[in-house]
């Protein structure tokens, strides 16, 4: 046998059983009701393998075909988006390029006529990706810095109304290229050290700057204060939390800053809160507990609220303080049981430690004054608030993102009392802990869709002028508008019909509201179509995994059959990733595009189906279900629904409409030598704006630190930290008159980003020309 024959033989017989694979797994899904194109690609591919085993030049031609019907198949599904086109088309064309290689070199007339077809498909094809391939952004214009005086960035949000915006511009888009680091920081705080093996350590602090120093939290609630211009470390305060039942998220994402000048001591003090559940009062200036506050400094939060088991309750969010009251809620650990701590929001006097006023999310009444009896226990299992709050000083009002009752996945026990809160914005009087209004963004919260964003308070551009607003980001994509005043929506809502039938008594509500008035964060509605693979296997077992779910669009509510839930409970978006640019009224938000399979486990039948191995089920102990949620991926790991898994977009306020709309995020932490595919990947924390036009934002997984250019998505600068940047970034102008930027880079082990103890803050050189 001479080597063009054998040629023939492994090549034909390689391609034949390839197709041969190929329609078996598209029959599968074919008789799924799924696309017939994998069942007849591979009967094609097949035939052509056939052919070529026995030398038939014919085979190209025969190949053609099939190469042509997958090109018109590829543009159909995925349209003009290259990252959806290419995988559809790629492995078609691999193919088509192996079973062209007996004839490589020995095309006579006859075999020339028979690949004529084949090399025309592969040009289109070929054509065809190259047009889909989008640019890459790249550099700003030139603009000179414009001096500052001295800037302060003393709340999370650099303000109570959470716009996460500097009216700052030192930094520019046109000397941003220029930016380098001015100092790094370490806390000493070795994440990798774990008091308990299911910690999930995240360092997602955001430092406040107050006159010369920077204030921060790490994981375990070490507070420290270092110098602004140099990163020196000046105090440190240890409160010892007690995280060896935490068997979650082990964060502290800030603290909080108050004056109390009618005090004797403690005139400038830190409020922070712990993951153990205290809230402490620190002197600014000296790291010490504040005496007066409390028990010599601290407040048990844990107080009337019954018994609580290890790791179960825990503040992970800054306190806000307005109007001399330390607001303050706390998280509770997620499908557990109906009987773990309660969500009560308190006040507290800031001065004293002293509780103003308690609201019991899941009470009748709701509204208690004054500290509590010794044997007052708050509802057990109210909806929590875990997520940072704002304030509007001038209306008196704190305004509260809630949760849902526990646990998340069922909701027949729940009392009217306990749903009516849940999942919802409150504006609670500041003073005297009444509810002034309420609106609920999901009703009988089944899917974990918690309001995880902090509301932000902007004068939002109206017909007749600026209206004061509330900006409500939710998990499934929505932005509610309201007045901040009334919670009347600004922008339009509807109640729109959803799908039932889940969970026998599960108390579904038959509508949602919908924000049909601004542009949705979230993603569109799943098809077969939208799921997503590198090779035809993995899609193909993405989409026979789609069609064997329970999936009737937005709300499809969890039952004992395997559901999709889209967006998963990560959400569309979460804390920190919401900015707006007042100067410019544009809102620049990233978000998270992620699925997961849910299924309820009758309670009884929890046991035998650990038995088999099954281990990610959560019990929500008092329900008659338990509950499995896992992350929808392809057997290579990668989400089964189609990228970006990340996105950033702007709105413009004034049109709401979307300005742009990109991938955020590369591969560069995902795929050998560092390769970069900006496909957009999850995220985890947000951006912040300046008054230059620039949008600074880590939180991606790549490890990289970028400032965008606010109104086009260009990104004009990046850096790569030493660990992950999943924290919220600050911005301030200090006493030298350099503006620093500044970022938590700690990692988060959820990612798979690198994980560190590191404080990074970026400036403009100190010699030469800036605007170089």
């Amino acid at each position: 046998m001479t080597l063009f024959s054998r040629r023939h033989v492994w090549v034909g017989l390689s391609v034949a059983l390839y197709g041969l694979a190929l329609t078996s797994a598209g029959g599968a899904l074919l008789a799924a009701g799924g696309s017939p194109y994998f069942a007849l690609a591979g009967g094609g591919t097949m035939v052509a393998g056939l052919l070529a085993l026995r030398r038939r030049a014919s085979a190209l031609a025969v190949y053609g075909a099939v190469l042509l019907g997958s090109l018109i198949w590829a543009i159909a599904e995925a349209g003009t988006s290259f990252w959806l086109f290419a995988p559809r088309i790629g492995a078609p064309l691999v193919v088509g390029l192996f079973l062209s290689f007996p004839w490589i070199g020995r095309l006579r007339p006859m075999a020339t006529r028979h690949a004529r077809p084949l090399a025309i498909a592969a040009g289109i094809t070929v054509a065809a990706a190259a047009l889909l391939m989008a640019p890459w952004p790249k550099g700003g214009s030139t603009a000179a810095p414009a001096p500052t005086a001295e800037t302060d960035w003393a709340s999370f949000a650099n303000g109570n109304d959470g716009r996460r915006h500097a009216a700052i511009g030192q930094i520019t888009p046109g000397n941003v290229h220029t930016l380098e680091v001015a100092w790094t920081y370490r806390t000493g705080e070795d994440p990798t050290r774990l008091a308990n093996p299911r910690n999930l350590p995240a360092f997602e602090a955001t430092p406040l700057k107050v006159g010369p120093l920077l204030y921060l939290c790490t994981p375990r609630n070490q507070i420290i204060a270092v110098e602004a211009e140099t990163g020196r470390e000046r105090w440190r305060h240890d409160p010892h939390t007690d995280v060896r039942g935490a068997s979650y998220l082990l964060t502290c994402r800030g603290v909080a800053y108050a004056e109390t000048p009618h005090t004797k001591s403690c005139a400038q003090r830190i409020i922070a809160a712990t993951g153990d559940g205290r809230l402490l009062a620190l002197d600014a200036h000296s790291g010490r507990r504040c005496e007066a506050f409390g028990d010599r400094g601290e407040v048990s939060l844990r107080r009337n609220l019954g018994p609580i088991e290890s790791g179960f309750y825990g503040v992970t969010s800054a306190p806000l303080v307005a109007n001399g009251v330390v607001v303050v809620g706390a998280m509770v650990l997620d499908n557990q049981s109906t009987d773990v701590p309660g969500g009560v929001i308190r006040g507290y006097d800031v001065e004293t430690g002293r509780q103003k006023w308690a609201f019991d999310t899941g009470a009748d009444q709701p509204t208690s004054v004054g500290e509590p009896a010794p044997d007052k226990i708050y509802t057990r299992g109210s909806p929590n608030a875990w997520a940072p709050f704002s304030a509007d000083e001038a209306l008196g009002l704190v305004y509260v993102p809630t949760g849902n009752a526990s646990p998340d996945y069922f909701g027949g026990q729940r009392s009217p009392a306990m749903n009516k809160h849940a999942s919802s914005v409150l504006a609670i009087n500041l003073a005297t802990g009444r509810l002034r209004w309420s609106f609920q963004t999901v009703h009988q919260d089944v899917w974990d869709y918690d309001v995880s964003a902090q509301p932000t308070l902007v004068d939002m551009p109206g017909p007749n002028g600026f209206i004061p607003a509330l900006i409500q980001s939710t998990k499934r994509g929505d932005l509610f508008v309201l007045d901040r005043r009334t919670g009347t929506p600004i922008t339009t809502v509807e109640e729109m019909p959803v799908p039932r039938g889940g969970a026998a008594q599960d108390g579904l509500s038959p509508t949602q509201p919908f924000s049909t008035g601004m542009p949705f964060l979230g993603s569109a509605r799943r098809t077969e179509a939208s799921m997503w693979g590198i090779t035809p296997f993995d899609q193909i077992w993405c989409r026979l995994r789609f069609r064997q779910t329970r999936y009737e669009g937005p709300f499809t509510p969890p039952s004992t059959h395997p559901t999709l839930q889209s967006p998963n409970q990560t959400g569309a978006s979460s804390w920190g990733r919401m900015s707006i640019d007042t100067a410019n009224n544009i809102l620049v938000a990233n978000t998270i595009n992620l699925d997961s399979i849910v299924q309820l486990i009758p309670q009884a039948d929890v046991a035998a189906l650990r038995k088999t191995g099954v281990k990610a089920i959560h019990p929500q102990t008092g329900t008659p279900y338990a509950v499995t949620n896992t992350q929808f991926l392809s057997p290579l790991g990668l989400p089964c629904n189609a990228p970006p898994w990340g996105e950033m977009r702007a709105i413009d306020l004034k049109t709401r409409s979307v300005l742009w709309q990109k991938p955020f995020g590369t591969t560069a932490n995902r795929l050998p030598l560092a390769i970069g595919i900006p496909l957009g990947l999850p995220s985890v924390a947000g951006p912040l704006t300046t008054a230059s036009g620039l949008s600074f934002i880590g939180a991606a997984d790549d490890g990289y630190f970028r400032a965008i250019e606010t109104r086009t998505g260009r990104e004009l600068w990046r850096s790569k930290l030493p660990a992950g940047g999943q924290a919220a970034p600050m911005t301030f102008m200090s006493r030298g008159g350099r503006q620093f930027v500044v970022i938590a880079a700690g990692g988060d082990r959820r990612l798979g980003t690198r994980l560190g103890d590191y404080v990074v803050a970026f400036a403009l050189p100190k010699t030469g020309n800036p605007a170089r």
